[in-house]
């Protein structure tokens, strides 16, 4: 059992739940949780170690079973140390530290996200799970948007991390793949032209705006092509997390209603 503070395991989690450069550095990420860390067993994702405290509910002393039965290496901590750790206003007492892996890009895709300059956790949290629940064959970060795996993006996308690629990449290598894979590109604008009246069934990269100022310079480069949402109310937009999920159902159901056509 883990009883001190100084442990070179608890150490580690704190320094990769403190700051995107240790992750990127460590090339790995805490998934805190035991939702997350179920996703991540299903999902086959290499572990590097779990750790958990006693008290543990019945679904997590089954998930603790199984992370033995992987063969993966698990330890139990001290309650109060884990909850010092802990980023979630009530641990659930169970953290795992995985491997910083991505998922491989489809060939060909038709649906991919990028959300630029998106800095709100929970925003870009609220994006990953939509686009795992849309189908979304690749997410590409740029630059100046938020780390997809920080603690408070990683509980919002509820296990999205395990089921979609997310690839952190420059314009330069967002307009090659674009373009290699022959994609229309939408940027989400509220002057632009109605998401109901345009055709979103074609293969096609969805840009969308961060929460302060929107898309940046280097996206308004790639493409003129914007889109909007249909708004009755008095409101001028919706939050980033919002109006992403909005449009990438859109797309799913214009291409649902064409498949049975």
């Amino acid at each position: 059992m883990i009883t001190s503070g100084q442990n070179p395991k608890l150490k580690l989690v704190r320094a990769l739940l403190g700051r995107a450069k240790e992750r990127r550095e460590a090339g790995l990420f805490v998934a805190e949780g035991v939702r997350l860390v179920e996703e991540a067993v299903k999902a086959n994702w290499p572990f590097r170690f779990a750790l958990f405290s006693s008290g543990l509910s019945e679904r997590g002393e089954q998930l603790i079973q199984t992370l033995a039965e992987n063969h993966i290496d698990v330890e139990e901590t001290s309650g109060d140390l884990l909850q010092k750790v802990s980023e979630t206003e009530t641990p659930q007492g169970i953290l795992a530290v995985l491997q910083l892996d991505q998922l491989p890009i489809a060939g060909s895709p038709s649906l991919v996200l990028i959300p630029d300059q998106v800095r709100d956790p929970g925003n870009l949290g609220t994006l990953l799970r939509t686009a795992a629940a849309a189908g979304v064959q690749a997410v590409l970060l740029p630059p100046e948007t938020t780390d997809a795996f920080a603690p408070k993006v990683l509980r919002s996308g509820m296990g999205a991390h395990f089921q979609v690629p997310i690839h952190s990449m420059t314009w330069e290598e967002i307009e090659q793949m674009v373009r290699s894979a022959n994609l229309q590109v939408y940027l989400a604008d509220m002057n632009g032209r109605s998401c109901w009246e345009t055709n979103l069934r074609e293969p096609l990269a969805l840009i969308i705006g961060g929460e302060a100022e929107g898309a940046g310079e280097e996206a308004r480069r790639l493409t003129g092509q914007h889109i909007s949402i249909p708004m009755l109310g008095k409101l001028e937009s919706l939050n980033a997390g919002v109006a992403g999920s909005v449009l990438m159902l859109e797309v799913v159901r214009q291409r649902s209603v064409s498949s049975k056509q």
